[in-house]
């Protein structure tokens, strides 16, 4: 694999990295799938099929952080639900992956980048800011497809590009999620997806002792932003910060689509 080392990289090349590092830090403490400009930075500064790869470790460092701070507020029942499904789609993303070039992958990462920000969009105009509380249970049928169809196009899109946050960002919000049940949900969720991909991107070839080098570099970034976003939870203009997190995703998604 191609992936950069520590010492093949600019000097401005690596404060990008970083400050995608501090990112997926700050989006993991304070505004769940803020990451898809840290995607997108990974991707423009690394080759995008690798890029995947060195991504994936800083994320789990952002969700071990996660947890730690909302580990309470986790609702069990929604995660049971969603396991299943999401484990198909990170199959289906890694036979995909298997058989994709990089070419192909930086193009279907644009894509999602763009996809993604459409559906954060849609969502945004749905969604009312209400005070935290507790999620309410969908037990119909409609809503086991529903829970189905958002696990599986989770766990593709999480596979593919590690841009799962906004397909479940959209899930947990129709399914009554208040911020701090929402945070906490959401941050077992991506801990246990995330390191679930361990083992199918090894196989891939996406993480390696090359690619950990420079992982070991960036982590030490995800601890500033995840204590920012701790401290700004409660007083950051998440409608503000949320169309500027879009602004960024969609021109990350058309550079790498123009790259």
């Amino acid at each position: 694999m191609d992936t950069m080392t520590l010492w093949h990289i600019a000097p401005w090349e690596f404060a990008a990295l970083a400050a995608a590092a501090l990112l997926v830090g700050f989006s993991k403490t304070a505004v769940s799938g803020a990451n898809t400009v840290s995607l997108a930075i990974f991707a423009a500064v690394l080759p995008a099929k690798a890029s995947t790869g060195v991504l994936l470790p800083v994320l789990i460092a952002g969700d071990v952080l996660a947890v730690l701070t909302y580990r309470r507020h986790a609702h069990w029942p929604t995660l049971w639900k969603l396991f299943p499904a999401v484990a198909a789609g990170v199959v289906l993303g890694t036979v995909f992956l298997r058989g994709a070039g990089d070419g192909t992958v930086r193009t279907s990462i644009g894509v999602i980048l763009l996809l993604m920000a459409g559906v954060t969009v849609w969502r945004r105009r749905g969604a009312d800011a209400e005070a935290d509380g507790g999620p309410d249970p969908v037990t119909t049928r409609a809503g086991r497809l529903k829970a189905r169809s958002y696990g599986v196009l989770g766990g593709f899109t999480t596979m593919v590009a590690n841009a799962g946050g906004p397909v479940m960002s959209m899930y947990l919000l129709s399914a009554g999620f208040r911020k701090l049940g929402f945070l906490g949900t959401s941050a077992f969720f991506f801990l246990i997806v995330n390191v679930s991909k361990v083992p199918f991107s090894v196989g891939l070839g996406l993480i390696d002792g090359r690619s950990l080098l420079l992982d070991a570099a960036l982590v030490a970034f995800v601890l500033p932003g995840a204590l920012l976003g701790k401290w700004a939870v409660d007083r950051i203009d998440q409608r503000l910060f949320e169309r500027l997190v879009i602004a960024a995703t969609v021109l990350g998604g058309i550079q790498l689509l123009l790259r």
